[in-house]
């Protein structure tokens, strides 16, 4: 486990890319389980409004610093050692890092056309990795029998780690619910990095991400899904921030 520092409530892992891959990677091999949140501005606004997701992301085996305004916050706090640990790039991580580890990775989420082209794409890129299987799951909630049945598929292949892409807060509730029972896999929440790492959506230029414009970049390609997320959580964001440091002084 590794030293928090608080945004908004939120318990924010003090961490690099180098120090969360040892820690997921000694989780499996120690049958930990758990599971691990990637958050960002969004997911923050959400748990600060929302005490059961707040809890949720804070029960976290690992809560990474995956937005630039997290990680700004986190040096804010005298955390110098705390770097951006993005979901997209720690996905990467993992993979490459599985090849001589023999860990069995498991793919939940995503459109069937998004899953198909991601798995070629991997099993290109890390033919030594072990993809033990992707699913995807229909938008509608599943049934209880539907969810019984889910849970038993991927049990029977018994993944190390499992990658989550339903978006927020859809994946972290799944994650909170399912971890337990999916034991000792360790399950990771990416968003959107199934759409980013297959392809169907291009990532911000690196000189973007380094001066925290990733946002602007997705704004972009989707303005009418994101342009009232971004315009609320952002503004919202900097005003519930402005609004502790206050209190604390």
């Amino acid at each position: 486990m590794s030293d928090r520092f608080d945004v908004l409530g939120v318990n924010i892992s003090d961490i690099d890319r180098e120090r969360a891959l040892i820690s997921v990677t000694k989780r499996c091999q120690d049958k930990g389980g758990g599971y691990v949140c990637f958050c960002n501005v969004h997911t923050t606004v959400m748990a600060r409004r929302d005490s059961k997701y707040r809890n949720i992301l804070n029960n976290a085996f690992l809560c990474s610093p995956d937005g630039k305004p997290i990680y700004w916050v986190g040096r804010l706090k005298n955390n110098k050692e705390v770097r951006q640990v993005t979901g997209p790039d720690f996905f990467e991580d993992c993979f490459a890092a599985s090849e001589g580890l023999g860990l069995k990775h498991y793919l939940y989420g995503g459109k069937p056309e998004v899953l198909e082209c991601l798995v070629q794409k991997l099993r290109k890129r890390y033919p030594k990795a072990v993809l033990a299987g992707w699913e995807s799951p229909p938008f509608r909630p599943l049934s209880a029998d539907e969810e019984h049945e889910m849970l038993e598929r991927i049990q029977q292949i018994k993944p190390d780690l499992i990658w989550v892409g339903l978006g927020a807060p859809k994946q972290e509730l799944w994650m909170s619910r399912h971890a337990e029972n999916l034991q000792p896999a360790v399950l990771l929440g990416v968003g959107a990095a199934f759409d980013f790492h297959a392809g169907v959506i291009s990532r911000a230029p690196a000189w973007m991400r380094y001066i925290g414009l990733e946002w602007f970049h997705r704004l972009m390609q989707e303005p009418r899904r994101l342009l009232r997320r971004y315009v609320v959580t952002n503004t919202l964001f900097l005003w519930y921030v402005f609004v502790d440091s206050i209190t604390r002084r």
